[in-house]
């Protein structure tokens, strides 16, 4: 089968990997060399890095100009596969070949429609997440779809369950094609009374409070990133928690607002008991492990609060 790949971050490198392995990618539209770290540097997408190493044609686009509809065009693809792209894709496009236009999208449709599915799902509490593979239509997420494949979420962060659900995901599309070729895949339309919203992650939602639970703390820990990191005040010191667990039940007492260091262990108070952190990155300092830090502190004991 001859297929278009539409892709940019590392979500969507695995499904390139494993649909080259099956099919002839014909085209990568990839989105353009951006400043991605803190080097100030043009770097390639990772989508892009990978369809070089594996010798595919790519195509760098951030809207869809005349010469990327030449471009697609030209490919003469049986169908176009969408995964984390970033670019809204007009109706001649999603027409173009004749399977369609396909996309992978990282949640159980129609829960978690929009930007940040994975995040929304580990702030929400779910017991499962997963991969849709679905037509794309006017709407966020609103098309049909005609394949999922779910996983857990506990105690899984989001570079964890990001990692695990790009390959769920990639192997769902290679599996899901032959069924789109002959016409037996099957399209469920989705329930508009179970559609939830995941909207962009904004950084106040990850800051932890002493007022909250353990559980939504250590939830805020687990859903961060270097866009949106977990973060307090700890001794009067910023500092961004990189990894956290439930302090219950060896946990000291510790009142809400309070931490305390014990057998160089970190705890700190939340409404519903202690929170331990396991490491940070204090502001301007390397990331480093609780004994480390636990070095650092002034004193065993004292107060910790939300980043103003």
């Amino acid at each position: 089968m001859r297929v278009v790949f539409m892709g940019t971050p590392s979500f969507a490198v695995p499904a390139l990997k494993k649909l080259a392995a099956a099919h002839e990618v014909v085209l990568v539209l990839t989105r353009p060399d951006a400043v991605r770290s803190r080097g100030k540097r043009l770097e390639p997408s990772p989508v892009k890095s990978c369809a070089l190493e594996l010798g595919l044609p790519v195509l760098e686009a951030k809207r869809m100009t005349d010469v990327v509809l030449d471009a697609l065009r030209g490919a003469n693809a049986d169908v176009f596969c969408v995964a984390a792209y970033g670019c809204i894709l007009p109706d001649e496009v999603l027409t173009m070949a004749p399977l369609g236009c396909v996309n992978v999208h990282a949640s159980l449709l129609p829960r978690w429609r929009g930007a940040a599915p994975i995040q929304r799902c580990i702030l929400a509490g779910d017991d499962e997440t997963g991969v849709s593979i679905m037509r794309i239509g006017h709407g966020v997420d609103t098309g049909a779809f005609c394949a999922q494949a779910s996983c857990t979420v506990a105690g899984k962060t989001a570079d964890e369950l990001t990692a695990e659900l790009a390959e769920l995901g990639g192997d769902l599309l290679v599996d899901t094609l032959p069924a789109l070729a002959d016409g037996t895949a099957v399209w469920t339309e989705q329930d508009e009374s179970l559609v939830t919203h995941a909207a962009k992650i904004e950084k106040s939602e990850l800051r932890l409070d002493a007022a909250d639970s353990v559980t939504d703390n250590l939830r805020r820990v687990l859903a961060s990133s270097d866009a949106a990191p977990a973060r307090c005040v700890v001794a009067d010191k910023p500092v961004r928690v990189l990894m956290a667990a439930d302090g219950r039940p060896d946990a000291p007492r510790v009142e809400a607002g309070s931490f305390a260091v014990a057998s160089k262990r970190v705890f700190v108070g939340c409404s519903d008991g202690a929170l331990e952190i396991l490491s940070v990155k204090p502001d301007g300092k390397r990331a480093m492990d609780a004994q480390a830090w636990a070095a650092g502190l002034q004193g065993k004991q004292g107060a910790w609060e939300t980043l103003s």
